[in-house]
């Protein structure tokens, strides 16, 4: 029997209907806290470690190469500092670098990105200005970004300030073309001309109209400049330039633990490994769940 078009659509009798927020809707607020809850804990850690670290990061508590013990839960390094502690505290210098880093990177980012794109097709000065500010952005990324940075740093010296600026050079060109690319689909939109023809001002069409639709790009892309400026500050730390000793930060404890884990005392850079590990992870699970899962 052929069934018409209003009895396909009537429900079967006794049948319940499902609510619009069943099933899948409770499974995606699992997986937004299971996402943001990593990234959440971390900033505890940074903001309370340093306070209830059970012994003082920058001073020798113990014997040296402890393994790990009731006293000391991840051993001692080979200058006798409290692994455990120093990897606690280091959370907030290297979150600290990070977050200052992305933000700088970003906002550079952005309006390099704003300028060049709204430019590089003038004539004249500011138009040749715009296109060699262009190139200078494909060069940059050229570019290995751990030897500017030892450069940078090994310029203007090892402080949180320095460390800052060198990786925020690093960092801002990548966010410049990500604008910049943006700026170009946007600049041609039907709403633009539009705006032009009732008579808005240049500055005030950019601050309404291309800012709000060109920087999300680099929003979307500020957690992975975060969890990048993590992985540079080790590495500068690694290789020795960067936040001098005995100041806790990831990098150098790495670096520190190194031969003793050649040696087969492996706590004193394995546990400040995971942290870094951890701390990307994080940032890249918050920033999939804020930009890319909606």
């Amino acid at each position: 029997m052929t069934l018409s078009a209003p009895e396909l659509a009537t429900p079967t009798a006794g049948a319940p209907e499902r609510p619009a927020t069943a099933g899948p809707g409770r499974r995606w607020n699992a997986q937004a806290v299971l996402a943001v809850l990593p990234a959440g804990l971390l900033v505890v850690v940074a903001i309370v470690g340093p306070f209830v670290v059970p012994y003082p990061p920058r001073d020798v508590v113990a014997a040296p190469d402890l393994p790990p013990n009731a006293a000391h839960w991840f051993g001692t390094d080979s200058a006798g500092l409290d692994v455990f502690s120093r990897t606690v505290a280091s959370t907030s210098n290297d979150l600290l670098i990070a977050l200052l880093t992305a933000a700088v990177a970003t906002v550079a980012g952005i309006l390099i990105g704003l300028l060049v794109g709204m430019n590089e097709a003038r004539r004249g000065p500011v138009g040749f200005l715009a296109r060699g500010l262009s190139r200078t952005l494909d060069l940059a990324q050229a570019v290995p970004a751990i030897v500017v940075g030892l450069v940078l740093v090994g310029f203007f010296g090892a402080s949180i300030p320095s460390l800052v600026a060198a990786l925020a050079v690093v960092l801002t060109p990548n966010q410049g073309r990500l604008v910049r690319t943006e700026v170009l689909r946007v600049r041609g939109e039907a709403y633009l001309d539009a705006a032009r023809l009732a008579g808005e001002r240049p500055f005030r069409m950019v601050l309404r109209h291309v800012l709000p639709n060109s920087a999300w790009p680099a929003l979307e892309n500020a957690t992975l400049v975060f969890g990048s400026a993590i992985v540079l500050t080790a590495g500068l730390g690694f290789l020795g330039v960067g936040l001098p000793p005995p100041t806790p930060e990831w990098g150098t404890m790495i670096a520190v633990g190194a031969p003793s884990a050649a040696a087969g005392r492996w706590w004193a850079a394995l546990f400040p490994a995971i942290a870094l590990a951890v701390s990307v992870f994080a940032m890249s699970a918050l920033g999939r769940r804020l930009f890319r899962d909606g």
